[in-house]
């Protein structure tokens, strides 16, 4: 009788583990749909005001195609090594997690880095987000996604700690799963800022 009831008593938990698992990523899907209204709201701000130069330069006069196409290429690769960790995270391999999620966490850091240095070399050069509402509108899209890619490498950090610390639970790669979401989803929100901002700054 007892076994029984430990039974059910541990399928009920099961349950109570996967509808809860169920509804933080339902929640993070929400989530993500507010961020998209957020760059939304960005990229219209930047489509009205990049015209908008006042006495400042002109995006071809300052985008530096080709150091933006490596910018470009650490991040891509970032969603890549990343994926290699959720396959090893599937296969139980926390070791090639944790090395992956190292991977993937130098890229990202590597992108932000030359992201800073970028509005360091604008502003040092007089072309801050004062000099025009195109400039305003450029710091503003572009920094908004830099926010969002420095709050993922400080969750990413995080989960290789809790990784580290306690394996790959249930609870752990569905949190790992949120987070491939949200590094995912700023890999296509740059492809846009690339494609919106800096092609077309340079045409």
């Amino acid at each position: 009788m007892s076994t029984t009831v430990e039974h059910a008593h541990g399928a009920y938990d099961e349950h109570a583990h996967h509808d809860a698992d169920k509804q933080t990523i339902l929640g993070f899907w929400l989530y993500l749909m507010t961020d998209c209204i957020l760059f939304a709201t960005a990229f219209a701000g930047y489509a009205v005001l990049y015209r908008n130069i006042a006495t400042g330069p002109a995006g071809h006069e300052i985008f530096e195609l080709p150091y933006v196409a490596v910018e470009t290429a650490a991040l891509l690769l970032s969603s890549i090594t990343y994926g290699f960790a959720l396959i090893a995270g599937n296969k139980g391999n926390k070791s090639a997690v944790l090395g992956w999620l190292a991977v993937t966490f130098l890229f990202g850091a590597a992108f932000i880095v030359m992201e800073v240095n970028e509005f360091h070399h604008l502003i040092e050069e007089g072309y801050g987000p004062q000099t025009s509402a195109f400039l305003s509108a450029f710091f503003g899209l572009v920094g908004l996604h830099g926010l969002h890619v420095t709050a993922g490498l400080v969750w990413m950090a995080i989960m290789m700690l809790e990784v580290f610390r306690s394996g790959l639970g249930s609870r752990t790669m569905v949190r790992l799963n949120c987070l491939s979401l949200f590094w995912h989803f700023l890999d296509i929100v740059w492809i846009c800022v690339f494609t919106v901002v800096y092609l077309k700054g340079v045409m």
